[in-house]
């Protein structure tokens, strides 16, 4: 039998097929439970569930942080619970941005230099690296304040320059955990925006948030449970989850 390949746009950014992880113990506790789930290019997917239902166990997986202890993850087609470490710590410089609750920027270093530290860790030529940098914080509409310290910046202003800096190296897939949940009410509508305007430049991305009105920007809401998966089926805000 002759086996055609998928084009490279039919294949999913992320890929889990019977993805499990088990803390070991003692006692051993399984944290997820044989998820399969299939994210493709320009999607923007939300996972809301309660502490310890598993959407950082996830996150981690998905961010190649940790391994599947069964199951398949691949990321853009490629197997990456079987890789080499060198090979993930590549994709995850590369193919992956990460946006955290808690910003993780370096208070002695100006915007634009927390920007640049991801192209460091990508290994983008050094000349490349301060206007690629301004380019990401023209994107998030920060460029103006890129020589300016994080302690001189306002929490939205720190979270945009999270994003800058998780987008530079123009990964096929933006992780933000928890995004809004240190902004207040008008600053998470504006990162709300600005997200969804990522989106619709075609950015492909995984929000894990406890923000109901985070959660329904997002053009695919899922919940998670005790380990498990839930997709909510469409009908827009009253629509529930469906296993």
């Amino acid at each position: 039998m002759i086996v055609i390949p998928a084009p490279a746009s039919q294949i999913p950014v992320i890929e889990l097929s019977g993805v499990g992880y088990t803390y070991h113990g003692p006692p051993p506790v399984q944290a997820l439970h044989r998820l399969d789930l299939a994210i493709r290019a320009g999607e923007h997917v939300a996972v809301m569930g309660p502490s310890g239902s598993g959407k950082s166990t996830l996150l981690n997986l998905v961010g190649l942080l940790d391994r599947p202890t069964q199951g398949r993850l691949l990321i853009n087609g490629m197997d990456m619970g079987a890789a080499p470490e060198r090979t993930r710590a590549a994709v995850r410089a590369r193919s992956i941005g990460f946006v955290f609750q808690a910003f993780h920027l370096l208070p002695h270093r100006s915007a634009v230099e927390n920007v640049m530290l991801a192209e460091v860790y990508a290994d983008i030529p050094r000349r490349r690296r301060r206007a690629e940098a301004m380019t990401a914080l023209e994107r998030v509409g920060l460029a103006a304040r890129a020589t300016a310290l994080p302690t001189a910046l306002s929490g939205g202003e720190r979270q945009r320059v999270a994003i800058a800096r998780a987008l530079v190296n123009r990964p096929s897939l933006l992780l933000c955990d928890e995004p809004t949940g240190n902004l207040d009410t008008v600053t998470t509508g504006e990162i709300s925006e600005l997200l969804l305007d990522l989106h619709a430049g075609g950015s492909t991305l995984l929000v894990i948030t406890h923000n109901p009105a985070v959660a329904e920007r997002a053009s695919r809401r899922l919940a998670i449970c005790d380990g498990r998966l839930m997709e909510y089926q469409a009908g827009g805000r009253g629509g529930g989850p469906s296993a």
